[in-house]
């Protein structure tokens, strides 16, 4: 079995000057580096959680990448049966539920991909290629609840 290993640099820069010495006396704010990336992430907590509502949050980037993830094995099927796509768009949505220790977990994940491509003899193909990119996507495939799929292909 083939591994591959991947590395993230994460680094708090929230202390203002007390620490965490109190739940209010810091910020949440925190960068991410990916070695040999031009870019850095800037994040932080929900704002739900005292968070920078302008940076990235986990949930936000954690639908993202099951989105992103369901994406790239989408276009690499299409692109294995023949369906030509030209456009692809995905608004996903997410349900996280706080429980009552204030810990959490996501319960739900449906990405709406709105896919165009060149012919209509495509569609249907189109339409049914969601189901297996889902079972082949490593991070769909890491999560314990359902990903459901609404989408909509067209020419």
């Amino acid at each position: 079995m083939k591994e591959h290993h991947y590395q993230a640099e994460i680094k708090w820069v929230g202390n203002e000057g007390k620490g965490t010495s109190g739940y209010t006396a810091y910020n949440r704010n925190h960068i991410t580096t990916i070695q040999g990336k031009n870019h850095v992430i800037e994040g932080s907590s929900d704002p739900s959680f005292r968070g920078d509502r302008t940076r990235y949050n986990p949930e936000e980037l954690f639908l993202s990448s099951i989105s992103t993830c369901h994406m790239l094995w989408y276009l690499h099927l299409c692109s294995v049966h023949k369906v030509i796509v030209t456009a692809y768009e995905d608004n996903a949505t997410a349900i996280m539920q706080e429980d009552e220790k204030g810990s959490g977990k996501f319960t739900s994940v449906v990405l709406h991909p709105q896919v165009q491509v060149s012919d209509a003899t495509m569609l249907e193909m189109a339409n049914a290629l969601h189901e297996k990119a889902n079972k082949m996507c490593f991070i769909a495939n890491s999560c314990n609840f359902k990903i459901e799929h609404e989408p909509n292909a067209n020419v």
